[in-house]
């Protein structure tokens, strides 16, 4: 699925318009319809001059479910959209530390191309595209992926979201890749052949510049009793450290602690080659 073009404003309201008529029409009976048209013809036999066409029909009919519905006008809606979108930008909105690497990294990434990777919370995903970023969301999990598209439509940032059910291994970039964000859960469920092989395919689609985020804990997890490659009975994984410092040599890389929840975060910047 490729990326749309983002919406301005002015066709999203547009689409929002249409979407209330047509829901308003999808829920009351063939006669009452007809009614309306009865209405729309009337209306346009009063004016001078009007050849009546079909098309001037329906437009006449939406006119008047519109005026039904009380929608608002572009002023006003465009007023609490803006008001929604500061809100969506904010890290807080989606469950988000505003001190992790995510938000300090990719927050002014606008028109990058962002992988995230193991999409089951859809904060991460929607926070980058209120961001401007375009965002490919990538999880085996078809009701994950569903979760996700089904919040990015919601939020009117669809156009900013596509969406893969599939799982790392089963996947290649299309595009130029400014930021890859793993989850833990991600890269922990493919063998070590693989994941030495989904990390060099991503580093290479990467730009000079991008940065890889991966969580090395799992939410939830107490890292201070975790070791390098367990899985604990708590169903909580880890990718171990020293794996991910051998793959990424020649990367600027860190490693951070969530303060929020005690999660670790891998960060790597891949340098410009001379």
């Amino acid at each position: 699925m490729p990326f749309q073009n983002p919406r301005s404003l002015k066709h999203e309201y547009e689409l929002y318009v249409e979407r209330e008529i047509e829901d308003y029409k999808d829920s009351i009976p063939r006669s009452h319809i007809l009614k309306i048209g009865d209405e729309a013809v009337a209306a346009l036999a009063e004016q001078a001059q009007v050849a009546l066409t079909e098309i001037l029909i329906w437009q006449e009919v939406d006119r008047i479910i519109s005026r039904r519905l009380r929608l608002p006008s572009y002023s006003t809606w465009r007023r609490r959209r803006v008001k929604e979108l500061e809100q969506y930008r904010r890290p807080e909105h989606w469950g988000l530390d505003p001190n992790a690497a995510l938000v300090r990294e990719l927050q002014h990434s606008p028109d990058r191309h962002v992988l995230v990777a193991g999409a089951a919370r859809e904060g991460q995903a929607l926070f980058l595209a209120a961001h401007g970023c375009a965002v490919t969301a990538l999880d085996p999990a078809a009701d994950a992926m569903q979760r996700v598209l089904a919040a990015a439509q919601q939020a009117g940032l669809i156009d900013r979201v596509r969406g893969y059910c599939a799982d790392l291994a089963g996947w290649s970039p299309d595009v130029e890749l400014h930021a890859v964000v793993c989850s833990a859960a991600s890269l922990a469920m493919l063998s070590p052949g693989d994941r030495a092989r989904v990390i060099t395919v991503l580093q290479q689609a990467t730009a000079d510049g991008g940065v890889h985020l991966v969580e090395t804990v799992a939410t939830g997890a107490n890292p201070d009793i975790v070791r390098d490659g367990e899985q604990l009975a708590t169903g909580a994984v880890v990718i171990p450290i020293e794996e991910l410092e051998a793959r990424y040599r020649g990367w600027q890389v860190s490693l951070e602690r969530t303060r929020e929840n005690g999660s670790r975060t891998f960060l790597a910047r891949k340098e410009a080659v001379a």
